[in-house]
């Protein structure tokens, strides 16, 4: 079920984003440090990989209700303004609410991390490069917003 949500939240992101690459995106000044388009997914795959099995060791850590809920309830934040800035970036064409989409983003990653580390320190540390990856997506869409 965790994995399922991950990689579903990737496919609403994908369904939002791959058709807009070739055209509006390719038209779009980008900073000097954007990545090529390929790596993408691949480090979306093995991030998705990782929230999905670090939530899976978080709940195995407990078995309390509230606990349980606290925990299900920041993994799905997340990944909502996960899909969410696929849509409002790369769907509706709108790099400056998009940087206000990530920054959500990156608070709910920080909050799930803080939750997880409360249980299982390891599963908290395993989503580390997750933040760092949308601190970067941050700073990459800030450009983005800058140079058009």
């Amino acid at each position: 079920m965790i994995l399922a949500l991950a990689f579903a939240t990737g496919a609403i992101g994908s369904r939002a984003t791959i058709p807009n690459i070739p055209t509006w995106y390719e038209g779009l000044i980008k900073p000097a440090f954007n990545p090529p388009n390929w790596i993408f997914g691949p480090v979306w795959t093995v991030l998705y990989l990782t929230m999905s099995y670090a939530c899976w060791r978080v709940l195995g850590c407990t078995s309390d209700r509230a606990a349980r809920r606290s925990i299900g309830l920041v993994f799905v934040i997340q990944l909502f303004f996960n899909a969410l800035w696929s849509i409002v970036f790369f769907g509706l064409m709108n790099p400056l609410w998009g940087l206000l989409v990530v920054a959500c983003l990156e608070a709910s990653v920080i909050a799930m991390i803080l939750v997880f580390a409360r249980f299982d320190r390891m599963a908290a540390a395993t989503q580390l490069p997750y933040a760092a990856w949308v601190a970067f997506a941050s700073l990459l869409n800030l450009a983005i917003v800058l140079l058009n």
